[in-house]
């Protein structure tokens, strides 16, 4: 999947793609399913427009906590999960230089393949 954040003052319903609009200093969750795929981990990645991708965080479900990458840290980033196939990204503390694409990642072992969603 792909969530476009936008820290702004108004809310979409249902946009194509995903589009996150909330409010400075409110709470941004962004959710992915992994579909057949449930015995992997799911990553996260921020790419701001003409930036470098940003490796976010790593989590697995049978994990109490999250694995971040370098600049990204608890409690402003986080993860939790709904069941073995479906993750949340959760961005406490909304700020304008969290506005960017985020993608879910995932490696099915199943086929030895790589999804990006």
């Amino acid at each position: 999947y792909r969530w476009v954040l936008q820290p702004l003052l108004s809310s979409h319903s249902n946009p194509k793609p995903p589009v996150v609009t909330v409010r400075k200093g409110d709470t941004a969750t962004m959710d992915c399913n992994l579909g057949t795929v449930q015995n992997s981990a799911a990553r996260w990645y921020k790419q701001v427009p003409g930036g470098v991708t940003q490796f976010v965080l790593f989590f697995y479900h049978p994990n109490s906590a999250p694995t971040y990458g370098s600049g990204f840290s608890s409690p402003k980033f986080t993860s939790n999960h709904q069941s073995k196939s479906d993750y949340r990204l959760i961005i406490n503390t909304v700020e304008e230089t969290d506005s960017a694409v985020y993608y879910c990642h995932t490696y099915d072992d199943s086929v030895k393949e790589n999804v990006s969603q």
